[in-house]
């Protein structure tokens, strides 16, 4: 039976006990299933310091020009099915009457 690596040495040397791989030379223990100290997790947050996910419901909190558009996207806009991507504008999204957008998180809050 083959285990991970070590996440944190890369040591092949690694063994399992119970639900925990365990590496003999730098003792280090983690959970399989669990996401490593390595992993890049993408971390957003809303205008009010909420964590933000992929499918949640958020309102515009201030008044957005568009570029490329005369009009504007207007406060208290509510915009459903958000999709988080790494970046400055970290939602991307379709608004109603606009079609798709990117957003940044700190313009928006959570619905």
């Amino acid at each position: 039976m083959q285990f991970p690596h070590c996440p944190q040495c890369h040591s092949e040397y690694t063994y399992q006990d119970h639900a925990m791989f365990i590496c003999p030379e730098c003792a280090h223990e983690w959970n399989d299933s669990a996401p490593t100290e390595d992993e890049d997790q993408l971390i957003v947050k809303d205008a009010n310091g909420n964590l933000l996910s992929n499918g949640d419901v958020v309102t515009v909190v201030k008044d957005l020009k568009v570029k490329g558009s005369a009009s504007m996207l207007k406060i208290g806009t509510k915009v459903k099915n958000i999709r988080l991507v790494a970046g400055d504008h970290n939602i991307d999204c379709k608004i109603e009457g606009f079609g798709p957008m990117k957003l940044k998180s700190e313009f928006v809050k959570k619905s």
